[in-house]
């Protein structure tokens, strides 16, 4: 699930949380740095538990149907239980596995704030793409997973409310959530008929590899924070380093940290990657002025022989 952009982005926030709390405790920016890569699949997990509350919401709603003195929006369909019969929608809202892992981890939210399913489910069938649905009177699994996955990509992704509550509940799920988006999406896309509970709780890394890389990263960068801004200070000579964006002197110090500590990651492949860091998280200007920089210690490194590559890398 995460990538290793993802996991440099994950060390840039610790560092930056120690800049503006001025706590230089390695440990406790480990402790950080652990609890923030395991809450993305605590993320995950919500956001998929979402599909499961939508059914048992639209469960209840077709037994309320059931009382003739009740109007109910699913009365004017043929088959009022047709969505809660979704075939695909029940490999998710019947998972065992995927409801132990949220009791396990006391993943309550939409329990404790209900009014969100409440506004997606109302949403949902207020949408031409389940009128459409509900009209058909038979349904491929096929037709059931492009409706169900319609509704993530439409209608639960990019909910601004949805949005707002996890931004105020953890502020680094902010970063997270187009990732895990996007890769829910992928994984409903390519679901089969026959995918077995686990198919649903996929690993948080493809290697553990990963998670060292982060520690180790973030160790490196932190304990020769001195010897790093001494690097940067050297190739901007015209530059008060108070002038330079937090975001970027954060981003200068990994990329140097990286380029010295990780023989395995080629040096255009670290480069790139903090361009592209620069881009999304600091200024306009910002990649231009990391990419004068690190080529020019690339160049300084390189020929005095302290950058030693091997093999093609680990991304």
């Amino acid at each position: 699930m995460l990538t290793r952009r993802h996991v440099r982005v994950k060390v840039m926030q610790c560092i930056y949380a120690l800049t503006r709390s001025n706590d230089d405790s390695l440990e406790k920016q480990q402790k950080f740095l652990k609890f923030s890569i395991e809450n993305t699949y605590a993320l995950y997990l919500l956001l998929l538990s979402l599909i499961k509350e939508i059914h048992l919401l639209a469960k209840e709603q077709v037994e309320l149907s059931s009382n003739t003195y009740l109007t109910n929006t699913t009365d004017k369909f043929p088959d009022k239980s047709k969505f809660v019969n979704n075939s695909f929608l029940n490999l998710i809202a019947n998972n065992k596995a995927l409801q132990e892992e949220l009791e396990i981890r006391k993943l309550k939210n939409w329990y404790l704030n209900d009014e969100y399913v409440k506004l997606l489910y109302k949403e949902i069938v207020s949408s031409d793409m389940y009128l459409k649905y509900m009209s058909k009177k038979d349904s491929s699994f096929q037709d059931d997973k492009q409706l169900i996955v319609d509704i993530f990509k439409d209608i639960i992704a990019p909910n601004e409310k949805i949005y707002d509550h996890f931004e105020d509940d953890r502020l680094t799920w902010i970063d997270d959530l187009p990732l895990v988006n996007t890769y829910i999406l992928k994984l409903l896309k390519k679901t089969k008929e026959t995918a077995p509970e686990s198919y649903f709780l996929p690993s948080l890394v493809k290697d553990e590899e990963d998670i060292e890389f982060a520690k180790r990263l973030l160790s490196k960068t932190l304990l020769t924070n001195e010897k790093l801004v001494k690097e940067i200070e050297g190739k901007t000579p015209n530059w008060d380093k108070d002038r330079i964006a937090d975001i970027d002197a954060i981003l200068l110090k990994m990329a140097i940290s990286e380029l010295l500590n990780f023989p395995s990651i080629p040096e255009r492949v670290t480069i790139n990657e903090y361009l592209e860091l620069a881009k999304e998280y600091s200024t306009p200007k910002s990649s231009t002025f990391i990419n004068g920089i690190l080529d020019k210690l690339v160049k300084e490194y390189q020929q005095d022989g302290k950058l030693n590559k091997i093999g093609r890398g680990l991304l």
